[in-house]
């Protein structure tokens, strides 16, 4: 999984901001502005009025809240001891009254002595480093601690920092890295970290805070300040105006990772990748501003900006040094399309006995939609359902014999474009029921006649696949119309709106930010619901993750399943007769597949690993267990017929995501749970430790000890690139399954009769 922070000079996340390890001073005490205390209070009219699940801001709900604040701040138990949490005890009822009273000291108060906790425990971690350390010791780093207690003082919270920091430590060296190198770079790590945390501000602490209120109600609920509430409208209509290019933190610097074909950038021919942005300038005449050092969410608001204005760069060359010659460029931004989340076609060729199936592909990341272009009339606005309408033509000229739509971790999005996307694939009737908190039901429904695709179709999905997707999935296995294939799926069965805070209170100037809250349930058309249960695939997959770490079923306090009466529709076809024929086919071939038993193999081993929650310090105790997931790794390579016996596979370092996993400890290192304003998809929030089991692929890279913005730009993007690469044999598989259905219902007229939307024939196959 992809943990670096990049953004499209247009999503602006708070990214991490590189220091000069230097000497730590005292960041100054934030407090809440006046404007906060009023966005707090209309945020509240509206959860504890309006709210699917009304629930009164009192004693009870600051309780929820003052543990759900420590936790955002300080989940892994890193920086507060007991005896910080017992001094904030008094807060514990009193948060409400904080709200109401638009008297936020208490919520600051615990966010300044984080922070003064996080400079102490950096301090400390950075003293460390000169010592070395001792790794013939028989001990070990529990590094999953978002359930265990606060450590009892400043002591026991030092030694947890002692064995972190000998982790991180011996990463790095398990990787040949020099003592000398190691400690230069954990030493600029921990004084990086330092500075996010003293670059966040006021909005981010008020945002964070008013999360943990939202989030107390259910899980699904979120407060969005005015800059994130900005990046969520960009994601779900996938265009911006900027200069189209991904950047990313380097040491100091901006720098481009990716330029987006198309945009300004990529039309001036000036900028490549790697490239680091050092200054930046409004308007043909503007003052260059110095950005070296500042947040990466501070530099994107600068070089964003209205279309058809000018922004000027100072940009450092990436193949020149420190002190090399800077160059000056002028772009004009223009609207730019983030193609990256549009949805995409491909062509999988099947060929089993002497036959080439061609089987289409629509992988689709996000239920998008420009609400605001399509609520001015404009013809082109920018939709999921139309982009895949027009793929859907395309594969038709390509003649393919099947579809297949592409939903893993897929969060969700627009709850219409879930509706019409359905309406492609059936002819008309109703796609999902939605209850709102009156007890009213009212249906969303296809009204357009006809079908974009009539013939064989397959969805899949996995844990990732969430809400708009879970809609789309469930509608199609209700109707009959199409085989779903892969993981019980999120299970998120709510529907959440935006109230623009702004707009009720008639600000002229973003100033309140959003609100994100749940109004209504859905259920399918069958009156079930898959709100905690999911979609259940008719032809299941390995599970990558535990519903208990990843899931709806995760979370403290979501809503119950429940059902309501079916709505009258008539399904298209049944599947039933065939779904056997399909699973007995697909067992007979992965049991002979090597590549599919590497696939569950890797599987196996990734669970009996995230079951632990410790990584030795032993050093030999480390470099076994690596080399044993070495053997294991290479044995599966070559039994593949993708590599060739090695000699001496143990002396390789190679690693597996999550086989060292003992190196996932390391994914937790990065982070140090450092506020994060959420502003993100429910795709996005995963609980700690299960988004990387929901996305990755687990396919071997190289373990290099380091975090993803400590390498170049460039060699990150090879990594990223290599992965890409490597075989979706989830994706082959169901291909080969819907396959499977194609020549079943060719050689079987009443087959085709049951499996395809009624009126519909199968074509037959002319030898």
């Amino acid at each position: 999984m992809r943990k670096f922070l990049l953004i499209l000079a247009l999503m602006a996340l708070v990214g991490p901001v590189f220091a000069k390890p230097t000497q730590d001073t005292a960041a100054p005490l934030l407090k809440a502005t006046t404007a906060e205390g009023e966005a707090g209070i209309w945020a509240t009219r509206f959860l504890t009025r309006f709210h699917y699940k009304p629930t009164l801001l009192d004693d009870a709900m600051s309780e929820q809240i003052f543990k759900r604040y420590l936790d955002a701040l300080d989940g892994d138990r890193l920086f507060f001891t007991q005896a910080d949490v017992d001094h904030f005890a008094g807060y514990k009822d009193s948060l409400d009254d904080a709200i109401y009273d638009q008297n936020l000291v208490a919520p600051f108060a615990i966010f300044n002595l984080y922070e003064q906790r996080v400079g102490e425990r950096v301090g400390y971690a950075r003293s460390l480093l000169a010592k070395g350390f001792d790794f013939s010791v028989n001990e070990t780093y529990q590094y999953d601690r978002e359930k265990t207690p606060w450590a009892k003082d400043t002591a026991e919270v030092n030694d947890v920092w002692r064995k972190r920091i000998k982790n991180d430590w011996l990463r790095l060296k398990l990787a040949n890295k020099p003592d000398k190198e190691i400690r230069e770079t954990l030493d600029k790590r921990y004084a990086n970290y330092l500075d996010r945390v003293h670059q966040l501000n006021s909005e981010d602490v008020f945002q964070t805070f008013m999360n943990a209120y939202a989030s107390s109600i259910e899980p699904h609920t979120n407060y969005l300040g005015p800059r994130a509430s900005e990046n969520f409208d960009i994601a779900m209509k996938l265009s911006l105006e900027g200069i189209g290019a991904v950047l990313q933190r380097d040491d100091d610097y901006t720098a481009i990772r990716e330029i987006v074909p198309g945009g300004p950038a990529a039309l001036s021919t000036k900028i490549k990748v790697g490239d680091r942005i050092v200054g930046v300038g409004q308007g043909e005449n503007g003052t260059i501003v110095d950005v070296v050092g500042w947040r990466l969410d501070d530099v994107v608001e600068k070089i964003r900006g209205a279309k058809d204005t000018v922004v000027r760069l100072e940009v450092l060359p990436a193949d020149a040094g420190p002190d090399g010659k800077h160059v000056m460029l002028a772009l004009v931004r223009k609207k730019v399309s983030i193609e990256e989340q549009a949805a995409k076609k491909s062509i999988i060729e099947v060929k089993e006995d002497k036959r080439t199936r061609r089987i289409g592909v629509i992988s689709l990341p996000t239920f998008y939609q420009d609400f605001d272009a399509r609520r001015r009339g404009d013809k082109n606005y920018k939709s999921a359902t139309r982009d895949a309408e027009k793929l859907l033509g395309e594969l038709k000229q390509d003649k393919v014999d099947g579809v297949i739509v592409d939903l893993r971790n897929n969060g969700g999005g627009s709850l219409a474009e879930a509706t019409d996307l359905t309406g492609l694939f059936i002819d008309k009737g109703p796609v999902v029921q939605v209850r709102n908190a009156g007890g009213q039901v009212e249906q969303e429904e296809d009204t357009k006649a006809g079908m974009a695709w009539d013939g064989p179709l397959a969805v899949v999905v996995n844990r990732g696949s969430a809400s708009a997707s879970e809609i789309f999935a469930a509608a199609i296995q209700d109707y009959g119309r199409g085989v779903i294939i892969g993981e019980p799926t999120f299970g998120k069965g709510t529907v959440q709106n935006l109230v623009d805070l702004d707009d009720v209170a008639h600000n002229e100037k973003p100033t309140f930010g959003e609100v994100k809250m749940t109004i209504a349930q859905f259920f399918r058309i069958n009156g079930g619901s898959t709100q905690l249960r999911g979609v259940t695939p008719d032809i299941s997959f390995p599970l990558t993750v535990d519903a208990k770490d990843f899931g709806e079923s995760s979370y403290d306090n979501a809503l119950p399943w429940t059902s309501i009466a079916p709505a009258k529709y008539q399904p298209v076809a049944d599947l039933k007769p065939i779904t056997p024929m399909l699973l007995e086919r697909h067992q007979a071939r992965t049991a002979k597949n090597v590549e599919w038993q590497n696939f569950e193999a890797d599987l196996a081993d990734m669970r009996t690993l995230r079951a632990e929650k410790t990584v030795s310090l032993d050093e030999q105790v480390r470099r076994r267990q690596r080399d044993e997931q070495e053997v294991k790794r290479k044995a599966r390579e070559v039994a593949s017929g993708h590599a060739t016996p090695d000699l001496d596979p143990a002396a390789k370092t190679v690693q597996k995501i999550g086989d060292d996993a003992k190196d996932r400890a390391g994914a937790k290192t990065g982070s140090a749970n450092a506020i994060k304003p959420i502003a993100a998809t429910d795709a996005q929030k995963k609980p700690a430790g299960a988004a990387e089991a929901a996305a990755d692929k687990e396919a071997p890279v190289q373990d290099d000890g380091l975090q993803p913005d400590e390498r170049s730009v460039r060699s990150d993007l090879k990594r990223e690139q290599e992965e890409k690469a490597r075989r979706d044999v989830i994706l082959e598989e169901a291909a080969h399954i819907l396959a499977d259905e194609i020549d079943l219902i060719r050689t079987d007229t009443k087959l085709a009769a049951q499996t395809l939307p009624r009126g519909v024939v199968a074509p037959t196959d002319v030898d």
